[in-house]
């Protein structure tokens, strides 16, 4: 059974994923997990159809039950399933997409679906399992292994080295994790050299040096050595094949390894630079994170810097001009996804957000207001039009929002407890004293200690 793209689906399974999609950003979970099991049934090994189900099956489960979730969401089932899906693939596709239905937090429905998924021919669709259970339960050890091997079955060399670096950090001397990270690489570096296309393995290497070197990658080395190998070889790919995508891949996955983030970004650059990366959304990705990573390290720095030594105002000056930049970088980041993606609500929460810490307070209220359509990120936008109203003194328009918010709260945690507050606090700019205390009250009689509100009701009570 082959795996498939959505652009090879009947073109109604097309449009009814496209609408899938756009439900899922509307919160409208029943139509996606509709839409996706009536693609799926048609067409078992379309991927991306299976991710999006899972996405809707997830925040679905979390939304109904948060409690249960929390609860089971690393139950192993004790491995009932063992083998079903080798014995007959097909049913225990079925089975395992019933149980997932029900509890996609179960570990053993997700195995049991690699295992079918394997079965049936479908690898990426089992590595997909299999990847679901690492995010379950990241330190299995046990799956990790397994997950290792499916992503080289499946073609997927780079993201097995990373299933073996993560081995390697639970336990750096594991000589499973070792083996799997030295087959990761030779496989990796077989696939993109394209060497197994024709003739024997040592055939396709131009000279005995480069075949002593790739044999030499499967020899028990240390990860720097071997990361530091796989850079050089690496970068003579891109001097031989300049315009080969994947060769650039190799430098940012080798850099990644050594911790050289500078030397990722600029390759990642490079990379995007060709005709073939420009449009990579997973590059832009990538690039954007990257960036801001290394705006984060240099913050991180210069407030260190500026606290060892307070009165230096050279030291002050460069922190200042770092946030700046980090300020700056974030926000043309966060229209660029706005304006890319104008349905994504959380993209426009956080821009909202940015907007109002930069004092672009109009800007931002129009981002909230947008942001509330959202039913994941609502809440959150109604404290940020709050938020607004309030430093523009705007109070009867601010109150309203805290208010709508404070009763779409139930529980109090600090969200809650963060709203009340800031609604008191306008009732108190508005001279509204009984009702500014009635609000304090509230958070009072749950936690005493919550910033200064004990202060406020024992000077209320001494007048």
């Amino acid at each position: 059974m082959p795996e498939v793209a959505v652009t090879s689906l009947d073109p109604r399974h097309q449009k009814l994923i496209d609408n899938a999609r756009i439900a899922l950003d509307r919160g409208q979970l029943d139509y996606t997990l509709d839409a996706c099991a009536q693609v799926l049934k048609s067409a078992p090994g379309c991927l991306p159809v299976r991710r999006l189900q899972r996405a809707a099956q997830l925040r679905d489960f979390r939304s109904k039950n948060k409690f249960m979730a929390k609860a089971f969401g690393g139950f192993s089932g004790g491995g009932l399933m063992f083998g079903a899906g080798k014995k007959d693939p097909a049913k225990a596709l079925e089975s395992s997409e019933a149980m997932l239905a029900k509890d996609p937090t179960s570990v053993s429905a997700l195995k049991l679906l690699a295992e079918a998924a394997s079965g049936l021919g479908l690898l990426e669709t089992a590595a997909f399992a299999l990847d679901a259970v690492r995010e379950l339960e990241p330190d299995n050890r046990a799956n990790l292994l397994l997950l290792g091997e499916a992503w080289i079955a499946a073609g997927k060399p780079a993201e097995a080295v990373k299933t073996a670096d993560a081995l390697l950090k639970l336990k750096p001397a594991d000589a499973e994790a070792q083996s799997l990270l030295r087959k990761a690489s030779v496989a990796q570096t077989v696939t993109k050299g394209n060497w197994d296309a024709q003739g024997s393995f040592r055939d396709k290497l131009r000279d005995e040096a480069q075949s002593i070197s790739l044999e030499q990658a499967a020899k028990v080395v240390t990860g720097g050595d071997m990361a530091q190998r796989l850079v050089d070889e690496a970068l003579a790919r891109v001097q031989a094949e300049p315009t080969n995508l994947n060769h650039y891949r190799a430098v940012t996955q080798a850099y990644r390894q050594l911790g050289r983030n500078d030397e990722v970004l600029a390759w990642v650059r490079k990379a995007r630079a060709l005709p073939a990366g420009a449009a990579d959304p997973s590059l832009e990705k990538e690039e954007s994170e990257l960036q801001t990573t290394l705006l984060d390290l240099r913050l991180k720095s210069a407030e260190a810097a500026a606290a060892a030594k307070p009165d230096d105002t050279v030291l002050a000056a460069a922190l200042a001009t770092t946030k700046a930049e980090l300020i700056s970088w974030r926000l043309t980041e966060a229209k660029r996804t706005v304006e890319r993606y104008p349905n994504d609500f959380p993209a426009r929460l956080v821009l909202g957000e940015l907007l109002l810490e930069a004092g672009q307070v109009d800007a931002a209220l129009v981002q909230f207001q947008q942001a509330q359509k959202g039913p994941q990120v609502r809440v959150a936008a109604l404290i940020g039009l709050g938020r607004g109203f309030k430093s523009k003194k705007i109070l009867d328009l601010a109150v309203l929002q805290f208010t709508t918010a404070k009763a779409e709260l139930s529980a109090m945690d600090e969200t809650k407890k963060s709203v009340i507050y800031e609604l008191a606090s306008c009732y108190e700019v508005m001279g509204k004293v009984e009702e500014a205390i009635a609000e304090f009250k509230l958070i009072y009689g749950e936690d005493i200690g919550y910033r200064d509100v004990g202060e406020k009701i024992t000077a209320h009570y001494s007048k």
